[in-house]
C-alpha cells in the first residue's frame, strides 16, 4: 500500500517563490518551466494554469512555484496543493 500523500509548504528567499516538497519523485532531473504549453510534466501544464502562477520547477521530490507579485499566497498555495495532490495521489 502507498503512503498518502505529504506536501510540506515552505517560504524562500525570495518574497514570490514557495518551495512544496512532496514524499513522491517529482522529477529525476532538474526541470523549468515558464509556458504551459511547451511544459513536459502533467504538473507543470496544471500549475502554470493557475492565476499568477509565472514558473514551475521540479527535482527530485520538491516544486517550486514562482508567483507574480501581486498574488497572494494565502489564496494560492491551497490552490497549488490542490494540483499537486490531484496529479501525485
Amino acid at each position: 500500500m502507498t503512503a498518502s500523500l505529504t506536501i510540506e509548504i515552505q517560504g524562500t528567499p525570495n518574497p514570490n517563490a514557495a518551495k512544496f516538497t512532496l514524499n513522491r519523485p517529482v522529477a529525476a532531473r532538474g526541470v523549468t518551466y515558464r509556458d504551459p504549453a511547451a511544459a513536459e510534466a502533467d504538473w507543470a501544464r496544471q500549475l502554470l494554469a493557475l492565476p499568477g502562477v509565472t514558473q514551475v520547477f521540479g527535482l527530485g521530490n520538491f516544486i517550486s512555484v514562482t508567483k507574480t507579485a501581486d498574488a497572494d499566497w494565502a489564496a494560492l498555495a491551497p490552490q497549488v496543493e490542490q494540483v499537486l495532490r490531484e496529479v501525485f495521489a
